[in-house]
């Protein structure tokens, strides 16, 4: 799904046959300003599309923007002014601080979490625990955050993790299928492996045919060790209870990527709002 079609479906779901209060209490004649004020510290993202959502419901309304993605913010701080029709403001107001709340909540824990590994070689990733439909946006908003995205989807790169592995009959039989499926359908896509114990590590070590390999639910030692073993053969990545207390250990191991589910499925969002003004 587009950028442009989640918001077209976003604006049919909040607005639906119209917006009643709107009508009801303002002329269609009223024309105004308003601004987006932050109300806490952070990481600002989902300006861009804000513009969008501002575009899609009415191409007239005018935008001065101050701050752009991926800036910090603190609390009072303006965004954004945004003027035209009073009803296109006032139908793009809880869409528009809908996404901007999760996006900038988003790269706010992701630059959190960045800060904390800073100075190691271990890139931070997302993962694909996000929410239905809105994936693109929070993957985005990792990045405006200076993290990096693991893979879209289960189209764009092979990972077998312990059901695969289980279903399959083993990480023998996995990996094996998994490059036959490969060249037999001609895919240039990346294999990664999860493991879930040092011997399963060193069995799929001793078998190849992967880019990377992921240490999941291991402590810090194990993660360690696997690193080891692999020995820059193949990428590495942990995986699993990784928290801001204990990322830094993680990343200190020579792992060369962490991936926080955290960062998509359990944010808070970060407080603004969008205020009339004269």
């Amino acid at each position: 799904m587009s950028i442009e079609e989640i918001i077209r479906e976003a604006i049919r779901e909040d607005i639906g046959s119209g917006d009643h209060s709107s009508l009801l209490s303002v002329p269609d004649t009223a024309y105004g300003k308003a601004e987006l004020r932050i109300k806490e510290d952070g990481i600002i993202a989902g300006v861009e599309i804000a513009l969008q959502v501002f575009k899609q419901i009415d191409k007239s309304l005018k935008t001065v923007v101050f701050i752009e993605d991926g800036t910090a913010v603190k609390k009072d701080d303006i965004v954004f002014e945004i003027a035209g029709k009073v009803h296109s403001i006032l139908m793009s107001e809880r869409l528009m601080l809908n996404i901007m709340q999760r996006m900038s909540g988003i790269a706010t824990k992701t630059k959190y979490f960045c800060e904390l590994i800073k100075g190691t070689n271990a890139c931070l990733l997302d993962t694909r625990k996000t929410t239905p439909n809105f994936r693109i946006l929070e993957k985005m908003a990792v990045r405006i955050g200076g993290g990096y995205n693991h893979r879209m989807g289960l189209y764009d790169m092979i990972m077998l993790k312990d059901n695969h592995i289980d279903y399959a009959g083993g990480i023998e039989n996995a990996i094996e299928k998994a490059n036959d499926y490969v060249r037999n359908n001609n895919i240039d896509i990346k294999i990664e492996i999860e493991t879930r114990s040092l011997e399963e590590v060193e069995k799929a070590l001793s078998l190849g045919g992967f880019h990377r390999i992921m240490f999941d639910n291991f402590t810090v030692e194990n993660v360690r060790k696997g690193v080891e073993m692999v020995n820059n053969k193949y990428e590495t990545e942990a995986s699993g209870n990784i928290n801001e207390h204990n990322v830094r250990k993680y990343a200190e191991t020579g792992v060369d990527f962490i991936s926080v589910g955290a960062l998509t499925h359990s944010v808070k969002g970060l407080d603004m709002s969008l205020k009339a003004i004269k």
